[in-house]
């Protein structure tokens, strides 16, 4: 994602221009280097369309966008409340709002919230997935360790927790089979234990978006080590086997407990979440290591 401003020139409508924005800041593609057609949205997205399927990717409609959910990028148009339509770009399950270049204020809000006329997914046209190399060896230290008791109860701090395979940390809410997001279907992989690394806290502190271990809700803050490499890979923290299984990716419920504006500088960099393979203690200042 990158920053772009909403584009000038009369010709276009400032729907037009908006969503060609938040199409610009998704792809990581310059303002300037995107189709913007004069016409109507309409005519406007039928020209992404085909300026996206020359570089394998489209424009998908999405039929339900008050329930939709995906750990990913989509726009919307919505309803102002002065009456006029505004696009802005989604993130997160549950999602909310990352970049609003018509209406800046509707930054951080819930789409939940909003009126939404329509929503469009932007999505690759191949969905090979691409068997990833082993890496190189990854290694760091645990600098803080917090459980939660429950769904949005403050996090506690500790010096030292107990693993569970298959459960998590004693004491938090996610062992417990208590989170906010514990599949209410059975056990599913993702969900006994979070990592994040602490250098990023550390950039949004001098960014001026300060954000402390226990308002990020992560359960292990590591320093040294890129816990993003970590998907897909095993590895120990201590004496813990863990394994990698996707990122855990900020959304609106984090922006909410936490502060308003984690969501956006949180995207791709909030963390991993792992299954624990065996039981053991875990300590701060214990080695994190890939096997």
């Amino acid at each position: 994602m990158i920053d772009v401003e909403l584009p000038p020139g009369p010709a276009a409508g400032a729907l037009v221009r908006g969503f060609a924005a938040c199409l610009a800041s998704v792809t990581e593609v310059p303002g300037a280097e995107l189709p913007l057609p004069g016409e109507d949205l309409a005519h406007a997205l039928g020209a992404w369309r085909t300026w996206l399927a020359e570089r394998g990717s489209g424009l998908v409609p999405i039929a339900d966008p008050v329930r939709f959910q995906w750990a990913g990028w989509w726009i919307a148009v919505v309803e102002h409340p002065a009456g006029t339509e505004v696009a802005v770009l989604a993130f997160g399950t549950p999602p909310g709002v990352v970049l609003s270049p018509q209406v800046p204020a509707l930054l951080g809000r819930a789409t939940a919230d909003l009126r939404i006329r329509e929503a469009h997914a932007v999505a690759s046209l191949d969905p090979v997935l691409h068997r990833q190399s082993a890496g190189a060896d990854l290694r760091g230290t645990v600098e803080g360790l917090a459980v939660a008791p429950a769904a949005e109860a403050p996090m506690q701090l500790l010096e030292v927790a107990q693993a569970r395979a298959g459960r998590g940390l004693d004491g938090d809410r996610y062992a417990a089979g208590a989170g906010t997001f514990t599949p209410r279907a059975g056990r599913r992989p993702g969900y006994d234990l979070t990592l994040i690394a602490a250098e990023v806290l550390d950039e949004m502190a001098a960014a001026g978006r300060a954000l402390d271990f226990a308002g990020t809700r992560r359960n292990v803050l590591t320093r040294g080590i890129d816990v993003n490499a970590l998907v897909g890979r095993r590895f120990r923290i201590g004496e813990v086997l863990c394994e990698g299984r996707r990122l855990c990716e900020p959304c609106v419920h984090l922006d909410r407990l936490s502060g308003p504006g984690v969501l956006r500088p949180l995207i791709h960099r909030g963390g991993l979440r792992a299954d624990v393979l065996a039981d053991g203690e875990i300590r701060l200042g214990a080695p994190v290591s890939s096997v």
